[in-house]
């Protein structure tokens, strides 16, 4: 029996454990490090009736109430970090998410909500969470906790709009690729909640926003549509976005980005009072998880530069650049790279782009029996499948040939997942909790 790897199924590691095994510790050292409630832990310091982020403190003493809103995937164990450290008051707020850990105990109320398209309790978390922050008042502290997925884990449409009008504009999007800035670019427009308006709801009571950040650089104005900082984009660049992306959009979309690039209706918030009490913190980010997994592979005697810890592009392209820098790799050593890569839905398959790059840098090692590259999705889901990602390698191709599969034709129609699980490629975790976007090692022995 292979032993596993945590949070890892141990299936991925019967073909080659020897080879396998590496990757899968140093990826999850790097998924330790974004653990939501250490890593608020480390920001987020107590000393006495003081509260400090940032070198910025809060007298509690002075604070009437304290309201706490979460929302995205991590949201539920950030809560859980911000309710011990202030277990010697009364907190008020609102846990919006995908999913709460069954041993996680929290005094606050949850709300669980859809992902990676809103759904009825999306809208009512983000109705609760905007009535939470308008009821603040200036002698009042207000801990927004944000993390991947809350855009779409707290949605609630502009006037004029409905949830509906929302969904069927995000599937257009994700299907046309849209990279993350693109799309939260429209989806500001169309809410409101983000782009700034949650902040502004608040003011004028005190603000600290502590972000896990699953967007690549971690732009605060994209990282769940930037809900409470200033918004630099505009319903022309929404628009031009659209209609850039092609496809059919909702006809009130359409129009109220129109009305709105012609100035008949209010610009997201760009800056001002509303934001002048407020400090905003990332915690931790992709980043933070390569770094730490880069300096695992180090202490386990392996050369582990970091190749990109801005990865994006289409999913079968960095599959394939990432192997032939692996190939050019002089001896043995790791490549590891964070980011978020995308999948124009164009051949109507099952998988997610974690497991399209690894299919792709799979069908470029065919044969090479030195190397194995793993691509994961380290909230544990990628796309709409049971799997995180994928681990291959030189025999991944001919593995799926020996079960009649054909890996050229599979990655055409974007339907990696059942060639890796019939190759025994896939990995799975469930969800890990945390969301700081994907991890990408790339192994060569010798």
């Amino acid at each position: 029996m292979v032993e596993p790897v945590p949070p890892f199924a141990p299936a991925v590691l019967a073909i080659d454990p020897a080879r396998r095994r590496p990757l899968l510790e140093v990826l999850a050292a790097g998924l330790r490090s974004v653990e939501p409630a250490g890593a608020v832990r480390r920001a987020l310091r107590r000393d006495g009736s003081w509260l400090a982020l940032a070198g910025e403190a809060v007298d509690l003493a002075g604070v009437h109430r304290v309201i706490v809103l979460a929302f995205g995937k991590a949201a539920a164990p950030m809560a859980a970090a911000v309710e011990q450290l202030m277990n010697d008051r009364p907190l008020e707020g609102l846990v919006l998410t995908s999913v709460a850990p069954p041993d996680l105990r929290l005094g606050l109320p949850v709300v669980l909500a859809g992902h990676p398209l809103p759904d009825p309790a999306s809208e009512e978390g983000a109705t609760r969470l905007l009535e939470l922050a308008r009821s603040a008042g200036p002698g009042d502290l207000v801990v927004t906790l944000v993390s991947g997925g809350g855009s779409s884990l707290c949605e609630l449409p502009a006037p004029g709009l409905t949830r509906q009008d929302l969904v069927d504009t995000g599937a257009v999007l994700l299907a046309r690729g849209a990279t993350i800035g693109h799309f939260n670019t429209v989806r500001k427009h169309l809410s409101a909640v983000k782009g700034g308006r949650l902040a502004a709801a608040a003011a004028p009571a005190r603000m600290l926003t502590l972000v896990l950040s699953d967007v690549v650089g971690s732009p605060l104005d994209v990282i769940a549509s930037g809900p409470t900082v200033p918004d630099p984009t505009t319903y022309r660049q929404a628009l031009e976005v659209v209609e850039g992306l092609g496809g059919r959009l909702p006809a009130r979309v359409m129009t109220h980005l129109r009305e709105g690039a012609a100035g008949r209706r209010p610009e997201t918030p760009k800056g001002g009072p509303a934001f002048d009490r407020q400090t905003v913190v990332v915690v931790a980010d992709g980043a933070t998880a390569a770094r730490v997994a880069a300096q695992a592979a180090v202490e386990m005697g392996l050369p582990a530069p970091i190749l990109d810890l801005t990865v994006e592009g289409p999913a079968r392209q960095v599959g394939r650049r990432l192997a032939e820098r692996l190939v050019r790799l002089r001896g043995p050593g790791l490549l590891i790279g964070c980011g978020e890569t995308t999948v124009a839905l164009e051949g109507g398959g099952t998988g997610g782009r974690n497991q399209e790059l690894a299919l792709a840098a799979a069908v470029e090692l065919d044969g090479d029996p030195r190397m194995v590259v793993a691509a994961f999705g380290t909230d544990g889901i990628d796309g709409p499948t049971d799997a995180a990602g994928g681990l291959v390698d030189g025999g991944t191709v001919e593995r799926g040939r020996r079960q009649g599969l054909d890996a050229g034709v599979h990655l055409a129609a974007d339907d990696a997942y059942p060639f890796l699980e019939a190759s025994g490629d896939l990995l799975r975790t469930g969800p890990t909790g945390t969301n700081v976007g994907d991890l990408l090692v790339a192994y060569r022995r010798g």
